[in-house]
């Protein structure tokens, strides 16, 4: 059934501290330098010290590291367990940062916070990133990552349900995963997959193509460098395997997809919901006034109410089915 944010009683506080956010978000990216003014390389040195719109990373001590072998080599992958782990259930998470920047530490405290409160264990995939390693390595390395999972970490941990999430183009190589788990391996394994301000059509849907440059990130300009580091330039944008919105969706689990209404990819999650819905996928839609890109990263009453719902479907669809 879909849903929409007319169903989520968001309250009017809520929603006029999600505007002010908004505005203060776009102040303070005004007065930082142009994200491009920086090789890749900087930027990401330039985050680790707090030199930009996001703070100093806190990392978890209940993180546990791993590594596996892919296809272009090791990837490292960071796992929080829970004791309350009845089910067995894990949930794999894939970071966004446009295919160019992030990290799978970044999101310790909200991936520990989904361990705990949901009682399933967590694990996040440490991809290759753009463009020092351009498509397909990141999308093989989710790939591998997922199949590891899958069978030896299943056997490793005594895993038995499995859910999918990313965020912004995490959220894009999720869904990637998924079909290539359907596709090349011939495994559908995945009881929920959640999806938040996802990225689905690299060559831009009309919401992105619009956006511009207001400094509410990602600007259109944002969007396409991000693409010119992600693809060699040979690509087509609409090739199902770079743009997971043309793809063939039959057979994709119970799905919740969540995106802001001031999201340049607003387009992406409300087209992917349609043709989800199409294609005879479970699928909830859930808009959110004023909710900028991935707003759940930041602490607002918009963010926690969004969590919790996240944290229930994940909940109700791995713990009370299993």
């Amino acid at each position: 059934m879909s849903e929409n944010f007319a169903h989520l009683r968001i309250s009017q506080e809520t929603v006029a501290e999600a505007k002010a956010f908004n505005k203060e978000m776009t102040e303070q990216l005004r007065a930082l330098p142009d994200l491009w003014s920086f090789s890749p390389t900087v930027t990401r040195e330039r985050r680790l010290q707090g030199l930009g719109a996001f703070p100093i990373p806190t990392y978890s001590e209940q993180a546990q590291d791993l590594e596996i072998e892919g296809q272009h080599g090791s990837i490292a992958l960071r796992l929080f367990k829970t004791d309350e782990n009845s089910s067995k259930g894990v949930i794999i998470h894939i970071h966004g940062g446009g295919f160019v920047f992030g990290s799978a530490s970044f999101q310790d405290p909200y991936l520990e916070s989904m361990a705990k409160n949901t009682g399933l264990d967590v694990i996040s995939v440490e991809y290759r990133l753009a463009p020092e390693h351009p498509f397909p390595q990141g999308p093989d390395d989710c790939e591998a990552a997922c199949h590891w999972v899958l069978n030896e970490g299943a056997r490793r941990y005594d895993w038995s349900a499995f859910a999918l999430t990313g965020e912004s183009t995490g959220a894009t190589l999720a869904l990637t995963a998924a079909l290539r788990m359907r596709d090349k391996h011939g495994m559908v394994p995945f009881k929920a997959l959640v999806l938040l301000s996802g990225w689905y059509d690299i060559g831009l849907t009309p919401s992105a193509r619009l956006w511009g440059e207001d400094l509410l990130f990602p600007t259109t300009r944002d969007l396409h460098m991000f693409g010119r580091h992600f693809l060699s330039g040979k690509e087509n944008a609409e090739d199902p395997a770079i743009s997971p919105l043309y793809a063939r969706l039959e057979g994709m689990p119970p799905t919740l997809l969540s995106v802001g209404t001031e999201d340049p990819l607003l387009d992406d999650t409300c087209f992917l919901a349609s043709r989800l819905k199409s294609a005879g996928v479970e699928t909830s839609l859930e808009v959110y006034p004023h909710g900028c890109h991935v707003f759940q990263s930041f602490d607002l009453a918009l963010a926690k109410l969004s969590t919790q719902r996240i944290n229930s479907f994940f909940v109700r669809n791995l713990v009370r089915l299993s």
